[in-house]
């Protein structure tokens, strides 16, 4: 195995600790991470006014992956303003990296809503509402207006269905469902069908679905087993992966790449909870999705068996019923012993 060049973006809260049982879990199944922590987030906000400085971008572009714990404030805290972390730091790897596919696979464990789904969610990375379109007329006046446009694009589109279609082909049951509501946006969902509609032609033996996407949030608790590859737009994508986190266990096991599938720079991979700052130092945090993050890291550098391995040593330490009280550490040593 290689030796493979990490940034490690510990952040805030919980984010350094389960990262830290991330790098050791791969370091247990054997892959060298050859890393380098960079102090981004709240706290270096608060400390210094800068949020991604121009040359820490640079130097992270020339890493061949990036692990990331959490970013963000304490609940209640304006030591940040709301979004700057947002725009300022995630986003704008997502853009500047061009990181356009968010891929979360979620699968079931014991106790779960849901404990036997398994399916994964592509959701576009880099267009839609959060491309940042729209404005204020006569801001703070009684007649101001604010606008928040969608942009979609045929190419962001095309090459995101495309990644699910190559996903799904390789699933055993070769299912996709695109989901929108074409019935009301009318534009934005008519390019999405269209596309995806022409993408399919491509792979005849993948079986095409569509939901609305208020109707999945409903098929999402009643019925998750009716889905294998879900493709969607940006808003979307991050409302139902959080109700998916939620059915399939709680995002403490959710796990998140955000891919660059044309390899043109680093692709960053990171849990998809939050910075947990009440619970920060007192080794409560679960580490099982930053570790489930790091797999996807290893899948994506070539490293599948070792993937694999991680993956399942995951999969056996929480069927397993481990002991509650473990600490995060101690969740950290155990997966790794399994490997």
């Amino acid at each position: 195995m290689s030796s493979y060049k990490v940034g490690v973006i510990g952040g805030d809260g919980i984010g350094p600790e389960v990262v830290a049982e991330a790098i050791k879990v791969v370091e247990a199944v054997g892959v060298s991470l050859d890393t380098t922590e960079y102090d981004l987030g709240a706290d270096r906000y608060v400390r210094t006014g800068e949020v991604l400085p121009d040359p820490v971008l640079d130097e992270l572009r020339g890493h061949d992956a990036i692990l990331l714990g959490a970013v963000g404030p304490p609940v209640g805290s304006t030591a940040v303003p709301s979004g700057a972390l947002e725009r300022g730091l995630l986003l704008r790897l997502r853009f500047e990296l061009d990181l356009y596919v968010n891929m979360r696979p979620f699968t079931g464990v014991p106790g779960a809503l849901a404990p036997d789904c398994d399916f994964v969610v592509i959701r576009e990375n880099t267009e839609g509402t959060y491309a940042g379109e729209g404005g204020f007329l006569r801001k703070g006046t009684p007649y101001e207006v604010a606008t928040q446009g969608s942009v979609n694009t045929r190419h962001g589109v095309e090459r995101c269905a495309r990644f699910a279609f190559d996903l799904a082909a390789t699933r055993p049951r070769h299912q996709l469902t695109l989901v929108h509501k074409t019935n009301v946006l009318t534009f934005a969902g008519d390019l999405w069908q269209r596309t995806v509609d022409e993408v399919s032609a491509e792979f005849p033996s993948v079986i095409r679905d569509y939901n609305h996407v208020d109707a999945t949030c409903i098929y999402l608790v009643e019925n998750p087993g009716r889905y294998d590859v879900i493709v969607t737009d940006n808003l979307f994508g991050d409302i139902i992966t959080d109700l998916a986190g939620a059915i399939a266990g709680g995002i403490g096991y959710a796990a998140s790449a955000n891919l660059n599938p044309d390899r043109t720079g680093p692709s960053l991979f990171e849990p998809v909870h939050g910075a947990a700052h009440d619970i920060a130092g007192t080794g409560k945090a679960n580490p099982a999705a930053a570790i489930r993050s790091a797999a996807l890291m290893l899948d994506f550098l070539g490293e599948s068996s070792a993937a694999a391995k991680v993956t399942h040593a995951v999969t056996e330490f929480i069927t397993s019923r481990p002991d509650p009280t473990l600490s995060t550490a101690a969740i950290g040593d155990a997966i790794a012993e399994r490997l």
